[in-house]
């Protein structure tokens, strides 16, 4: 088998069929997913919209076409990965308010977890200014791509049952929604593919929109439906937060009480806490805040066995 090629172009899929597992059931991919064809091929736009970003040493891969838009994976493999391997996977979600951002937000998380052996991904989805979208929206996005990676497990090298999200802001509220909330599937894919990570990474996180909460004017009429805080269950994912105690956005509060009620149901929810420290503070401009955040990542998915323990110095 040879290695997985970082072409640095833009792959399209259909047609794929998998084998049983947990969160798979044999079935075979509409036309609009595209067929895994990483290795060797040209750069391919395929579909409309935007042109993939130019991120070096990635595969633009489509996950979703909808009407004129097509969304890509951006994936960053490990060094010498190969089809058979049976990696564990993260795809980060960036932050702006369900408005705006770009998924360059978490490529250096994504470049530092493939060095530890992790197929990483940054994902694009719809948001209001690109493309009058609602959170909503957003959140169905999110599950496309987990579906997406999930369907095409084998073809990436991943594990399907070891499949992390994460994300900062609005983009963490993406992420935790995948891991708990029911529904806001997008029509005409297969459910019976998990659009449920398996862990969660996230960043100043939005995870409550009730009215006293983040967001609630842009969700209310669903908000029972689409806040993180309000869908918490004992499937709920392991996760790890990291917010500042100056957060504009965040209260310190919200965050205790999330990994209350996760407690409460007999989940985890490692959080911690960066005293006078502001929304963002994690990013990679401010090194000795992400530096420490990515190091307690690091701790976090070695204990779920998403990476192998440093060796001692």
């Amino acid at each position: 088998m040879q290695p997985l090629k970082k072409s640095g172009g833009t792959v399209n899929w259909m047609k794929l069929t998998l084998p049983r597992s947990t969160f798979q059931k044999r079935f075979t991919m509409r036309a609009h997913f595209p067929l895994f064809l990483m290795f060797a091929l040209p750069s391919l736009t395929l579909g409309a919209g935007e042109p993939p970003l130019k991120l070096a040493g990635t595969t633009a891969a489509v996950y979703k076409t909808i009407g004129e838009t097509t969304l890509f994976l951006y994936i960053f493999n490990p060094k010498d990965h190969q089809q058979a391997d049976k990696r564990p996977a993260v795809v980060f979600f960036f932050g702006g308010g369900w408005n705006g951002g770009t998924p360059t937000q978490f490529e250096h998380h994504c470049r530092h977890l493939a060095s530890r052996g992790m197929v990483a991904m940054v994902a694009d989805y719809r948001v209001k200014n690109r493309h009058g979208t609602t959170p909503k929206e957003c959140v169905m996005d999110g599950k496309s791509a987990i579906r997406w990676i999930r369907s095409n497990a084998l073809k990436l090298g991943v594990d399907p049952e070891r499949i992390a999200a994460g994300g900062g802001s609005a983009g963490g509220h993406v992420a935790a929604a995948t891991g708990t909330v029911e529904g806001m599937e997008q029509p005409g894919e297969d459910t019976s593919i998990s659009s449920h990570p398996n862990a969660l990474l996230l960043f100043n996180p939005v995870y409550d929109n009730s009215p006293s909460g983040y967001g609630h004017s842009r969700v209310k009429d669903v908000y029972p439906q689409i806040s993180p805080m309000h869908n918490i269950k004992k499937e709920t994912p392991p996760t790890i937060v990291f917010l500042g105690t100056k957060d504009s956005l965040i209260p310190v509060a919200t965050a205790k009480e999330y990994k209350q009620r996760m407690e409460a149901v007999g989940g985890r929810c490692e959080l911690h806490l960066y005293a006078g420290q502001p929304h963002g503070f994690f990013n990679f401009r401010n090194q000795k805040y992400y530096l420490d955040t990515v190091e307690k990542m690091d701790t976090f998915l070695v204990s779920l066995n998403y990476a192998k323990a440093k060796p001692s110095k």
